[in-house]
C-alpha cells in the first residue's frame, strides 16, 4: 500500500469512527426524545383530569411519603408549566436530532468519496 492509499485509508477510518460516535449520540437522543414524549403525554393527561375537577374538589400532591393539599388552580399552573418546559425540551431535542442526521449524511458522503478515491488508487 503506497502513501496515498494509506492516507486515504486513515481518512476513511477517521470518518467511520466519527460516524459511529455520531450514531451512538443519535441513539441516546432518540431515547431521550421518547422519554420526553411520554412525559409530555402523561402531563397532558393530568391536565385534562385537573380540568375536569370543579372548585369543590380537593387536590393533593405527593411530597416524599406525604400527601399535601394543593390548590386546584396552582396544580393546573404547575402542570401547565411542566408541559411548556417539556415541549421546549422536545423541540430542542428534535432540532438536535435533525442536525445530527445532517452531519451523519455528510459523513456518509465523505466516506463514499474517500472509498472511491481509495479504490481508484488501489486499481492503479
Amino acid at each position: 500500500m503506497d502513501k496515498n492509499s494509506a492516507a486515504l485509508y486513515k481518512k476513511i477510518q477517521t470518518e467511520v469512527e466519527s460516524y459511529q460516535n455520531l450514531q451512538k449520540s443519535c441513539v441516546k437522543m432518540v431515547k431521550q426524545r421518547a422519554l420526553l414524549e411520554s412525559q409530555l403525554n402523561e402531563n397532558k393527561c393530568v391536565l385534562d383530569e385537573l380540568n375536569l375537577l370543579g372548585p369543590d374538589n380537593k387536590v393533593y400532591k405527593l411530597f416524599g411519603p406525604v400527601l399535601v393539599k394543593q390548590e386546584l388552580e396552582e396544580s393546573r399552573q404547575n402542570v401547565g408549566k411542566r408541559i411548556e418546559y417539556i415541549s421546549k425540551e422536545l423541540k430542542s431535542s428534535t432540532d438536535t436530532l435533525e442536525s445530527m442526521e445532517k452531519d451523519m449524511q455528510k459523513h456518509q458522503e465523505t466516506m463514499a468519496k474517500y472509498q472511491q478515491q481509495w479504490q481508484v488508487a488501489a486499481a492503479m
